[in-house]
């Protein structure tokens, strides 16, 4: 992999990871299209590194108020509320919501890394999920915030998370819908969404430092993926506060007919 391609991968992964549309989808098919050999799953996780960076940057301030409130949970004392909720309850949440797609990761890491990268399964789920997302967006009640988020709306969220292993879903997309459907409104449900990828991200990090370790990567692929890691974690940060302020006035229509053309595109070139 040469170094503009990794960079204009990274792009690409910064730009849509936040984005409801797929960026394991469009990691797989930008090499694909572009006729350049496909990344592996290496740097998928050099450039997912990239944007737990951004996501970790984006969301200091409330993680600093996670940790001081369970500081001072754990002394007795206030806690304060982070979003909203106690701190040791969003804790929970966090982590219930992380338990699904941690083992679904661990039983099906070699189907997602070979016959998952299919272009005509991207192509059904970039559709199929599009419009779930369509639907919950309009069908959703929208008069839910984060404070009213409970273990139950955790595992429900978790759970639609570990289908985000398919490519091609969205793991931001499907978190959402499934968050739109319990009633949430947008930006909650986006927030959320958004403080789920951290331990996902930790997940797919210390899988990647564990490659590292064992000396599965290359020497010269550390450059691309370092490229990978900084440029992904530039583009993350400035698409999740664009997202965030879009949501607060606009709805998800645009993400949905964007991934509907998307696999309808992809349905017609493997038919041509």
């Amino acid at each position: 992999m040469t170094p503009v391609q990794a960079l204009v991968l990274a792009l690409v992964q910064g730009i849509t990871e936040f984005l409801p549309i797929s960026s394991s989808a469009h990691l797989i098919l930008a090499p694909y299209l572009f006729g350049w050999r496909d990344q592996g799953l290496a740097f998928d996780i050099a450039t997912n590194t990239g944007t737990l960076l951004a996501v970790v940057a984006y969301f200091r301030r409330d993680l600093a108020e996670l940790v001081r409130g369970l500081w001072a949970a754990v002394r007795g004392r206030e806690a304060g509320t982070v979003e909203g909720m106690p701190p040791l309850r969003l804790l929970w949440a966090l982590a219930i919501g992380t338990v699904p797609v941690g083992v679904a990761g661990l039983l099906a890491a070699d189907w997602v890394s070979t016959a998952g990268r299919s272009p005509a399964l991207i192509a059904t789920t970039s559709i199929v999920f599009g419009l779930a997302l369509g639907w919950a967006d309009r069908a959703g009640a929208r008069r839910r915030d984060l404070a009213d988020l409970r273990l139950r709306d955790a595992l429900l969220v978790g759970l639609a998370q570990a289908v985000a292993l398919v490519p091609g879903t969205s793991r931001s997309g499907i978190t959402m819908t499934a968050a739109l459907a319990l009633g949430f409104d947008r930006p909650a449900s986006a927030r959320f969404s958004f403080l789920l990828a951290i331990p996902v991200g930790i997940l797919a990090t210390l899988y990647d430092l564990a490659q590292i370790a064992r000396g599965e990567i290359p020497a010269g692929d550390l450059l691309p993926m370092t490229i990978g890691v900084v440029a992904s974690a530039a583009a993350a940060y400035l698409v999740i506060g664009a997202l965030l302020a879009w949501l607060r006035r606009q709805t998800m229509t645009p993400f949905v007919i964007y991934r509907v053309l998307l696999g309808a595109v992809i349905l017609a070139l493997l038919w041509l």
